[in-house]
C-alpha cells in the first residue's frame, strides 16, 4: 500500500503541475489574459515532465498509470479551479481511473 501512496502522491503533484501549465496557456489563448502567462505556464510544464521522469517503472506504464491520475486530478480541477461542479458520471470516471492507476502500480512484481 505504501508504493500506492507514493506514486499516487507522486502522480498528483505531476497532474497539477501539467494541469496548471496547459490551464495558464487556455487563459492565454482562449479568455484573452496577458502572454506572461507562458512562462510559468512553460516552467510548470517542464516541472511536469521532470517530475514524470521520477517513477521507478518502465515509461510506458508509468505513464499509464499517470493518465488516470490526470483524469481524476482534472476533475478536482474542474471543481476547485473553474467552479463546475462534478456530475456523478465525472466522479465515477474520475473513480474507475483511479482503480486503474492502483491496479497498474500494485501488480506482481
Amino acid at each position: 500500500m505504501s508504493a500506492l501512496l507514493k506514486a499516487g502522491g507522486l502522480f498528483l503533484v505531476t497532474a497539477a503541475a501539467e494541469i496548471a501549465g496547459c490551464y495558464l496557456t487556455y487563459l492565454w489563448l482562449v479568455k484573452g489574459s496577458t502572454a506572461w502567462l507562458l512562462l510559468p505556464a512553460a516552467a510548470s510544464l517542464a516541472l511536469f515532465a521532470v517530475l514524470l521522469t521520477l517513477h521507478p517503472a518502465a515509461a510506458g506504464r508509468t505513464y499509464a498509470a499517470y493518465g488516470c491520475v490526470y483524469v481524476a486530478t482534472a476533475i478536482g480541477w474542474l471543481w476547485a479551479i473553474e467552479g463546475t461542479r462534478p456530475t456523478a458520471w465525472d466522479l465515477a470516471g474520475a473513480g474507475i481511473a483511479l482503480a486503474g492507476m492502483a491496479t497498474i502500480v500494485l501488480q506482481p512484481k
